[in-house]
């Protein structure tokens, strides 16, 4: 087990005090992306809170069934409803919220690998676009707390800019995003990666030597996650009040260190990869930070769109996406995100006018 603190070198982001959390009992809650790292952990939290209905949509069927084995494995008190689907089908989440009348949601579902959705553009915009798009919409009279990351800020990735995208979908709903930094531990992350690289000897592969990122782990990511849900003042952008980024190549050696002690874990610096970013930041130079309620919390002041704008510049990117128009979805998307800066990969896509076909 990997003492994470000692890498991080900080204290540690505390839970909400008891009292703040008292009125999330009384609650009906809905999770959307229950069954990823952050998620799951989020559900197995809240379920101690026992709140009158506890809803767990996820769209991989594994992760369900992983959650659900977790959560009866760890004899919750809360009776919690398994969902399997997607945040894009409308009639589902209309059923939800008829059947269970969830009054706050955590989305966490959203596709996350930048190097990826930099190929894949039309798979990131339908999801991590339209499908907060369609969850905003049935939620009309609940809160919806939106789990964002640092990507967001000033985006060189197709990922930060849907989830920018996002970001003014749910504030523009009167809601709360939270951006978070990568979280040690998570499915797929850095960390997970490293670890399977040690146990085979090596190379550890960085992007640059001077990478810079956000670390929290995953009960941090938690304890934010509620601090963002009982904010007192919303619509609110907020960040965690975090000591500044480490090197990845620190975390590799932290790593090989605890994990192969004695033996030499050789680091294999491959470059940065399209839509990376050398670091990042939890904010752009058109956004400032300020004290939030919550003691861990940064309020961020950022450029807000206008609905006008925002409905017509949505309208004209479904229509990209319908005719798989990337360079017209493309140039609609900053309209959403005018500080978004595409890869020079997902340009050679564009102007050659390629359409990535999903399986």
């Amino acid at each position: 087990m990997l003492n994470w603190s000692e890498f991080l070198g900080r204290r540690s982001v505390a839970p909400p005090p008891t009292h703040m959390l008292e009125p999330l009992r009384e609650t009906p809650i809905l999770i959307a992306g229950a069954g990823g790292s952050i998620g799951s952990a989020l559900a197995l939290r809240l379920a101690e809170l026992a709140p009158p209905a506890l809803v767990l949509l996820e769209a991989s069927e594994s992760n369900l069934f992983a959650l659900q084995r977790q959560c009866g494995d760890a004899g919750r008190r809360a009776r919690a409803e398994y969902v399997l689907g997607s945040v894009s089908d409308r009639e589902m989440l209309e059923e939800i919220f008829s059947r269970y009348g969830p009054r706050l949601v955590f989305h966490a579902a959203a596709f996350k690998h930048v190097p990826l959705l930099e190929e894949q553009p039309f798979a990131a915009i339908e999801n991590n676009v339209f499908g907060t798009v369609s969850l905003v919409s049935a939620a009309s009279d609940a809160r919806v707390v939106l789990l964002s990351t640092d990507k967001a800020a000033a985006p060189a990735s197709m990922m930060g800019a849907t989830k920018r995208a996002a970001e003014h979908l749910v504030l523009a709903a009167g809601g709360v995003a939270l951006r978070l930094g990568n979280v040690l531990a998570s499915r797929d992350s850095v960390a997970e990666v490293f670890a399977e690289q040690i146990a085979c000897g090596g190379p550890l592969t960085v992007t640059d030597a001077a990478a810079r990122r956000y670390f929290l782990t995953v009960e941090e990511a938690v304890n934010l996650l509620l601090a963002a849900a009982v904010e007192r003042e919303a619509p609110a952008l907020l960040a965690p009040a975090l000591s500044p980024p480490h090197r990845v190549a620190d975390l590799a050696r932290f790593m090989a260190q605890a994990l192969a002690p004695g033996r030499t874990i050789p680091i294999q610096i491959t470059g940065l990869r399209a839509g990376d970013k050398q670091a990042e930041q939890f904010w752009s130079e058109a956004e400032t930070a300020g004290p939030a309620a919550g003691k861990d919390l940064l309020r961020i002041e950022s450029p807000i769109l206008a609905n006008g704008h925002l409905h017509g510049a949505l309208a004209e990117l479904r229509a990209a996406l319908d005719t798989r128009d990337l360079p017209a979805a493309i140039a609609h998307l900053r309209k959403l995100v005018p500080d978004y800066t595409p890869s020079a990969v997902l340009s050679a896509l564009a102007g050659e006018g390629i359409s990535r076909v999903t399986a």
